[in-house]
């Protein structure tokens, strides 16, 4: 299950999430082989659907930062139990991406349709929650219990996140706390317990372990803000999902707050309507709206204020194997804001 062993990586172009995750080329081709052989696990009637919800065209952050966090060599190869914890997070998040798209009535998804659109929402609901058994089932494979009730727990907080917002679409009375916690919760707490986890298997000291969840944590929030503006100011074919699903499915993230915030009274009211699904949703209206009233600037400022203090929590740990490849990451994010503009 091991992939041989990696050459010395060469310097990581601070461009693309695909330049950092060259890094971690025999690990992800461990992971791929790992869930290509969990596939046999699934009944043979839906065995085809999980194929297709394990593919490898995304960008898997969760399980490079898995990886990274558990670090200690160039020369060291993917232990089974690092390939197995990123195999679980993995399966996690495309629970919650299939769950996502139903309630978003999202068309594509990694430039393909989605498994809704593909086999509709009620057969692609179960599909998300066989995903999620299967991978708490890995979960619990691990001798200590500390995996099954780290997952476990985060699973359970990331549902909470996705029912949270899913009450609160078609509302126009949610608060910048209300969306901090929701973004918290749905996609930051699955990047904490991947850095967690990793630096935990990887046998680092528990100092890192905490700064390493820290750090995750941090890194997740400023990656769902970034989404949430490439919602609006990214290009579908480089995004590779359905552009504006955040005002057309009523859902209020931090542009649309911050927009709705600066709108004179009669506009706002236009664009409550079409939050709440009573008038047709104008995307591109809204877009230069938020150009014209500096929402752009304002959110990439919210981006840089989480990832400060990610890049403070690896910079207490100088020296330590993983660091160097943990502190491109908010790099890469700050040159995929850049690309937006």
């Amino acid at each position: 299950m091991t992939a041989p062993a990696a050459a010395t990586p060469p310097p990581v172009p601070a461009r693309d999430f695909a330049g950092v995750f060259a890094r971690v080329a025999p690990h992800m081709a461990a992971l791929d082989s790992f869930l290509r052989g969990q596939l046999e696990a699934f009944e043979p009637e839906i065995r085809a659907m999980a194929d297709y919800c394990i593919d490898t065209s995304g960008k898997r952050i969760r399980p490079a930062l898995v990886f990274f966090s558990g670090w200690q060599s160039a020369a060291s190869t993917p232990s089974r139990d690092l390939v197995q914890v990123a195999a679980v997070v993995e399966l996690v998040h495309l629970a919650t991406l299939v769950h996502d798209d139903i309630m978003d009535e999202a068309e594509v998804r990694r430039a393909r349709p989605t498994a809704s659109r593909q086999y509709g929402p009620a057969a692609a609901v179960l599909l998300g929650d066989a995903l999620f058994a299967h991978a708490l089932h890995l979960a619990a494979l691990f001798p200590t219990t500390e995996v099954c009730r780290a997952v476990s727990e985060s699973t359970r907080r990331v549902c909470a996140g996705e029912i949270m917002q899913t009450l609160r679409r078609r509302s126009v009375s949610i608060t910048r706390a209300d969306y901090d916690r929701v973004i918290d919760l749905k996609t930051a707490e699955l990047f904490r317990v991947s850095c967690a986890l990793g630096a935990r298997l990887g046998g680092h000291p528990d100092a890192f372990v905490a700064d390493a969840a820290r750090f995750g944590r941090h890194l997740g929030i400023a990656y769902q803000i970034y989404d949430d503006l490439a919602d609006f100011f990214g290009r579908e074919h480089r995004i590779g999902k359905t552009l504006g699903t955040d005002l057309a499915s009523g859902k209020l993230t931090l542009p649309l707050l911050l927009l709705r915030d600066r709108l004179a009274p009669t506009e706002r009211k236009t664009l409550d309507e079409e939050l709440l699904g009573q008038a047709l949703p104008r995307l591109e209206l809204r877009l230069s709206q938020m150009e014209q009233l500096g929402v752009f600037d304002d959110v990439v400022a919210e981006i840089e204020a989480e990832l400060a203090p990610a890049e403070a929590a690896l910079a207490r740990h100088p020296g330590l194997a993983p660091i160097e490849h943990l502190a491109a990451l908010p790099r890469v994010l700050r040159a995929q804001v850049a690309a937006l503009r």
